[in-house]
C-alpha cells in the first residue's frame, strides 16, 4: 500500500466537501479519479498532499499519517494542482534547477536537462514561462512534479491545455512513470481515463460512490460515460 484514505473528510463551514471516504492505491496503480464540478476531488487531492488539513480522518503516504504536516512525507508526493503555479518571470531551465535545488535534488542541472527532455519542453527551454502556451506551461508543470522521483504522483487536471498530439505524449509519459509509481489522476475526460488508467474512483457529492477496475466498471454498465452518468446523478 502507498496511499490510504481512512474516514477521510472536509469540512468548510457548514459544507461538507469530502464526507468520510475510503480507498487504498498500490504501487504500480493509475487510478482515475472521476467527478462532476464540486464533487470534492481536488480537496481530497489538496489533503492528500498536505496542502490541506483534514477536518477528521487520516492520509496514510507509505504507511505515515500525513496530520499533522508532514514535511518528509510531502517530499515523497509529486503533485500538479489543477492551477499551475509558475514563476512567469523565470526561464524554464532556470526554474527546473530551482525547483530541483529545493529538494536537494543531486547534479541539480543536469535532472532539469533530464525532464526537459523527458517532457517534451527542449525547444522552450531557454524562454520564460510567461513567452510559452498553456500547454507548455502545463509540461513545466508536470517536470516540476516529476523533478525529485516522488513515489506518489498526484495530477490534477494534468492534461488541460494540450493539443491532441502533446495529449498523446502527455498520456504516454504518465503511463510510463506509473509502472513504478502511484498515481492518481484527475480528470473530466473519459477517453484519457481509458488510455491511462488501471481503476477508477468517482465521487460524487463529496462521498465515494464506485471504486472498480475500468474494465469492470465498463461491463457493468457498458461505458465508462454511461457509469459516470449513471453514478453521479
Amino acid at each position: 500500500m502507498s496511499l490510504k484514505v481512512e474516514n477521510l473528510s472536509k469540512t468548510f463551514g457548514t459544507q461538507a466537501a469530502v464526507n468520510n471516504i475510503n480507498f487504498e492505491i498500490f504501487k504500480g496503480e493509475i487510478v482515475g479519479f472521476l467527478g462532476p464540478n464540486g464533487a470534492g476531488k481536488s480537496t481530497t487531492m489538496k489533503m492528500l498532499t498536505g496542502y490541506l488539513s483534514a477536518t477528521s480522518g487520516k492520509a496514510l503516504v507509505l504507511g505515515q499519517n500525513m496530520y499533522p504536516s508532514n514535511l518528509a512525507l510531502k517530499s515523497k508526493i509529486g503533485y500538479l494542482p489543477e492551477h499551475n503555479p509558475l514563476y512567469l518571470e523565470m526561464y524554464v531551465k532556470d526554474f527546473l534547477i530551482f525547483i530541483a535545488e529545493i529538494y536537494n535534488v543531486p547534479q541539480p542541472e543536469l535532472k532539469a536537462l533530464e525532464l526537459i527532455k523527458k517532457v517534451g519542453l527542449t525547444p522552450e527551454a531557454h524562454k520564460k514561462i510567461e513567452e510559452l502556451s498553456k500547454g507548455y506551461r502545463q509540461r513545466v508543470g508536470l517536470a516540476q512534479a516529476l523533478i525529485h522521483d516522488p513515489e506518489i504522483l498526484i495530477l490534477d487536471e494534468p492534461t488541460t491545455g494540450l493539443d491532441p498530439n502533446q495529449l498523446t505524449e502527455i498520456r504516454s509519459l504518465i503511463k510510463q512513470v506509473g509502472k513504478n509509481k502511484t498515481v492518481i489522476l484527475s480528470t473530466h475526460i473519459m477517453q484519457e481515463v481509458e488510455a491511462i488508467c488501471d481503476r477508477v474512483l468517482i465521487i460524487n457529492k463529496g462521498q465515494i460512490v464506485s471504486d472498480q477496475k475500468l474494465i469492470d466498471l465498463k461491463n457493468l454498465y457498458g461505458s465508462l460515460e454511461n457509469a459516470f452518468s449513471q453514478l453521479t446523478k
